[in-house]
């Protein structure tokens, strides 16, 4: 579904023209609707990996601009890759106070500025090894053009748009629906047709992509089956 279909669905179900839910209105939607979704379900497609190098003697590393949350951090030197332990940042005051460098061993979230967000890792590196964040990304926006400089992260084919055009067709009309003030009536169908294809999504993304066949077998579901009924002769 592309970003003009979707728009249009989204007049035709509430049977509102543009003079009323302009483009930018829509717009504003859907990327609700986007971020619902992102936030409901921890989907494979949100997944993303960076590398970098280390900076010696520095302790903190820049985090990639999409990057909401981080899932892990690796040091790799020489082929050999080591994850890094989580630690709260007030633990590095007090295990290297000293700024001591060596290979890292744990890291931690750090705010340095405003517009930027950082790791920081203990102990300080002591060479410009490669750095590589496995982080959850902030979900790309279903746009007209994909224009990077005016609207970050559009895309103008997203894995919903793709995949899962009905989540967020039944996402924004809940959103449209709000926007409106329509019927309520209205309003909780959407909701329940929302968290319907919800359930079947979430299954598909959290529960069949992420077991083997091999390990965990196929998933099973329990179908009643009564007993037959017997007449006494």
């Amino acid at each position: 579904m592309t970003y003009s279909e979707l728009i249009a669905k989204i007049r035709n179900y509430t049977e509102v023209d543009s003079t009323v839910l302009s483009d930018s209105i829509c717009d504003g939607f859907i990327r609700d609707a986007e971020l619902r979704i992102f936030r409901d379900v921890d989907a494979d497609y949100s997944r993303k990996f960076a590398t970098s190098a280390f900076v010696a003697s520095n302790r903190y590393v820049l985090l990639p601009s999409d990057c909401l949350i981080v899932r892990s951090v690796q040091h790799i030197s020489g082929g050999t890759r080591t994850f890094l332990q989580e630690r709260d940042t007030s633990f590095f005051s007090e295990y290297n106070p000293d700024d001591d460098t060596g290979t890292p061993k744990y890291w931690g979230h750090w705010h340095k500025t405003n517009d930027n967000f950082y790791i920081v890792v203990a102990p300080v590196p002591s060479a410009a090894d490669t750095c590589q964040v496995n982080y959850v990304r902030v979900p790309p926006h279903l746009y007209s053009s994909a224009d990077v400089a005016a609207v970050p992260e559009t895309m103008t084919s997203t894995f919903l748009s793709t995949n899962a055009p009905n989540c967020l067709l039944f996402a924004s009309l809940v959103e449209a629906y709000g926007y409106l003030k329509g019927s309520m009536d209205m309003y909780k169908l959407y909701e329940s047709k929302y968290n319907q294809v919800m359930q079947a999504f979430a299954l598909e993304q959290m529960g069949r992509k992420r077991r083997g066949e091999y390990t965990d077998g196929v998933p099973r579901m329990v179908i009643p089956a009564p007993s037959p009924n017997y007449v006494k002769n």
